[in-house]
């Protein structure tokens, strides 16, 4: 049975490279791994030595078992619209710039192509495990809302009101009656805006048996799936670390990243040497503060949410290769796959 864990997270916080450390760990621990991010940066193919990342899983060169993808949201929209549409629709809905739209500019649109991707992986058959980089918009939230967020859009009132009930013939009456009369308009306007716009949502709504079928599907999985929250001790991490227990999603791991060593507040002599020992010994004490302040954020927040949280403690090189993902895991030996059911 294949298993999903979902980094999830604000931006900036290290999402990229805890999924491809969990990814090293995965494949070094016998299970065929993919890792599966939509970062736009593409950190993850450096991180994980290959020379370019798509949407076609490709595997690492030096560790067997290892996969990596990044989500190309305009490809995978493309391979939505002919999941759930017949082929003349999507044809229509792939070249109209309300779709492309959709696919490329609404975090929403992005989530919810990532969320079937995942699916798509997830049902392979292909993989032990699959780990996937979420979106970062709304600290990763959106992922979760998308499935439903899109039913809505396909299936909803306005859509309904806008295109009548799914009565047999209704495209032909409004090719008859209604498409000329946005002509007329649109010739007034200097563009073909409202007929595309009434041909996105006519076609937009042939995809709502589909869509929410998977979107069903897709709810399945993230409820199986192993929900891992990343986090700083920076506030604005931290709000959006707690947003998912305000509205109910229940991680299985919050990892506190990048945390200071605590020895780092511990007293030191100091040094007497002049000026450069004096702003030497200040710069100590302000990390000591630093220290001292993230170990009260973290006992804040363990005290507001109750979730098993794992530190990972700050590296002075950023990983950039396989030896480097390594010790992410290295620096923190609580966080094991068999803590995450994986």
């Amino acid at each position: 049975m294949t298993r999903a864990v979902l980094i999830t997270g604000g931006g900036g916080v290290g999402k990229t490279t805890i999924a491809a450390a969990l990814g090293v760990a995965g494949a070094e621990a016998g299970r065929r791994t993919l890792v599966l991010t939509v970062d736009p940066a593409r950190r993850l193919a450096t991180a994980l030595g290959l020379e370019q990342l798509g949407n076609r899983p490709e595997p690492n060169p030096k560790l067997d078992g290892l996969y990596a993808a990044m989500l190309d949201s305009a490809a995978s929209w493309d391979a939505i619209a002919y999941r759930h549409a017949p082929a003349a629709v999507a044809d229509r809905l792939v070249t109209n710039p309300l779709f492309e739209a959709v696919a490329s500019r609404f975090p929403s649109g992005q989530a919810y192509a990532a969320a079937e991707e995942m699916v798509v992986h997830l049902e392979s058959g292909e993989w032990d495990l699959v780990v996937v980089d979420t979106p970062p918009a709304s600290g990763g939230i959106d992922f979760f809302e998308a499935p439903a967020r899109m039913r809505d859009l396909v299936g909803g009132r306005l859509l309904r009101w806008l295109t009548g009930a799914r009565l047999p013939g209704r495209r032909g009456l409004f090719n008859l009656a209604g498409r000329p009369a946005l002509r007329l308009a649109d010739a007034l306007l200097g563009g073909p805006l409202l007929e595309q716009v009434a041909e996105f949502l006519f076609d937009l709504r042939t995809t709502y048996d589909g869509i929410t079928a998977k979107a069903a599907a897709i709810n399945r999985h993230l409820a199986a799936a192993a929900t891992v929250v990343v986090t700083t001790a920076d506030p604005g991490p931290l709000r959006e670390a707690l947003r998912f227990h305000e509205v109910g999603i229940a991680p299985a791991l919050v990892i506190f990243n990048r945390a200071l060593p605590g020895s780092w507040a511990e007293p030191v002599e100091p040094l007497t040497d002049g000026r450069p020992a004096a702003a030497l010994n200040e710069n100590l004490a302000r990390w000591a503060l630093e220290v001292r302040r993230q170990e009260d954020a973290r006992a804040d927040f363990s005290g507001r949410v109750g979730t098993t949280m794992v530190t990972i403690p700050w590296l002075a090189d950023a990983p950039i290769d396989l030896d480097g993902l390594q010790a992410v895991f290295s620096g923190a030996p609580a966080l094991t796959l068999e803590r995450l059911g994986v």
